[in-house]
């Protein structure tokens, strides 16, 4: 699909870069009030720190992860993402 995530890369805690198999690229900014939930354990640098991409996702351990499709979709309108 062409919203694969194909590297992501932390900017500073909370704030990355991402690049998709279609070559577009941006940034995803998660707020304070976004991390509750399954996001809440994202509030820790250490954890946030250890982003990877796995099958074409976002990923954290405790199977955390960003669905791609909107993310594309965003990032293409906006050139950024931002989970409020």
């Amino acid at each position: 699909m062409d919203w694969d995530v194909v590297s992501a890369a932390v900017i500073e805690h909370l704030k990355f870069s991402v690049t998709f198999s279609d070559g577009l690229s941006g940034q995803v900014r998660l707020l304070p009030s976004h991390l509750y939930g399954v996001f809440a354990p994202l509030s820790d640098p250490a954890l946030f720190e250890q982003i990877k991409v796995m099958d074409g996702f976002v990923s954290w351990p405790g199977d955390i992860e960003l669905a791609p499709d909107a993310m594309h979709e965003a990032i293409r309108q906006h050139g950024e993402w931002v989970l409020a």
